[in-house]
């Protein structure tokens, strides 16, 4: 092993994400795609979409039931093109693509449970546990570790978009590993041990090219150079060729990179995916509140790191359970019973408030699907936008 001796009271943390071509996130931009298109005709659209993908075939299944009328073969036609799966070498081609439909309505049953005659007592679409973090170890209060990955797969895809790297090609994974030192239950970021990247490419670029390239304009560009020192490890592009990729070489499948889309290994994850659901399910949108809470709790220096879990039940408008934990790290003269507090008090849990305060009803899904649902600065990311509660 070639792992080097750490400090006293130091660690190591590693996150990772990928880009927009990766196939699982392919397929999580198409399910979004279908339900931002629902959504724009039909708020109120019950949407659960899921998309497989494998070399050049593409199956849409799952529930919708919506009086919008959409053409699902266009949009994923649409989104593919958009992505830049535009020719069979790449590993798709949205030109020849077989496309297969199973999509149905949603089960009475569960329509009954969820649906009620006041948007304000609509029930849980399932039942679920859900959890939101945050952390003051960077401005957007979200880990260090997990922003910097996922600022490096959106590097790639916008070199390859802009065409400053024309060579790369849609599929793509990054990974860092920070050094972090504890201090009192707060994570501190200290340096970064490892930088990771794989980039698919065109045949014809040499490996020292890439990695030059890469290292120059990919990771000198997104990484705050203090992080950086001379026993910082590069890993770009270790397997060597990365020319087949995409669909091609891996399946994709909707909802396989919950850890992508969350905090990237911090906090804790309830198992729900999030994209293709409407926000009826609490998957998505009780993880998004929950976020909200933790977010605010940190941005109103109530505490310094804090992760929120939320249980929801199908038919049940409000939650089961709240759980505030804040690894130690609450307000001195604070607990976290006065956290629990001010939280019930200052934010109403019920599924159809939650909807109506964040606005979830909006087609604004296919963008959360890449790059992460939370640390993010989009003005539509409402759950990003911390409430005053002191």
């Amino acid at each position: 092993m070639n792992l080097k001796p750490l400090k006293k009271g130091h660690y190591f943390f590693t996150s990772e994400s990928v880009t927009e071509g990766h196939p699982d996130k392919l397929c999580d931009s198409i399910s979004d795609s279908i339900l931002d298109a629902c959504l724009d005709q039909d708020p109120y659209s019950r949407v659960a979409c899921e998309v497989l993908t494998k070399s050049n075939l593409v199956v849409v299944a799952g529930e919708i039931t919506s009086s919008a009328d959409i053409n699902i073969d266009q949009i994923l036609s649409n989104r593919i093109k958009e992505v830049g799966y535009d020719d069979e070498s790449k590993g798709m081609d949205y030109k020849t693509c077989d496309i297969i439909l199973k999509v149905t309505k949603q089960s009475p049953d569960i329509n009954q449970a969820v649906t009620k005659s006041a948007i304000e007592e609509l029930g849980a679409g399932d039942q679920g546990l859900m959890f939101g973090y945050a952390t003051d170890e960077t401005p957007e209060l979200f880990p260090f570790s997990h922003l910097m990955a996922l600022k490096l797969s959106e590097r790639l895809d916008k070199l390859r978009h802009d065409n400053i790297l024309p060579w790369l090609r849609p599929d793509g994974k990054t990974q860092v590993t920070v050094e972090y030192m504890k201090s009192a239950g707060e994570t501190i970021p200290v340096r970064i041990e490892n930088i990771l990247i794989s980039a698919q490419h065109d045949p014809n670029i040499s490996i020292e090219e890439m990695k030059s390239s890469i290292l120059e304009h990919v990771v000198k560009e997104v990484i705050p150079k203090e992080y950086l020192d001379s026993s910082t490890h590069y890993f770009i592009n270790p397997s060597g060729l990365f020319v087949i990729g995409g669909p091609e070489a891996d399946a994709g499948l909707t909802g396989r990179k919950i850890i992508v889309d969350t905090y990237g290994g911090w906090g804790a994850h309830g198992g729900g995916a999030f994209s293709g659901k409407d926000p009826s399910k609490v998957d998505r949108s009780g993880a998004y509140f929950a976020r909200w809470i933790a977010k605010s709790l940190v941005a109103n220096k109530l505490c310094c790191r804090v992760i929120v879990q939320i249980s929801y039940s199908i038919g049940i408008s409000y939650p089961l359970s709240i759980n505030i934990y804040t690894y130690g790290t609450v307000k001195e003269g604070l607990t976290e019973k006065d956290l629990y507090d001010i939280v019930i008090k200052k934010f109403d849990l019920k599924l159809g408030e939650i909807i109506k305060e964040l606005k979830l009803f909006r087609p604004i899904y296919k963008k959360t699907s890449t790059y992460g649902h939370f640390g993010r600065s989009d003005p539509d990311f409402a759950w990003e936008i911390p409430k005053t509660l002191v």
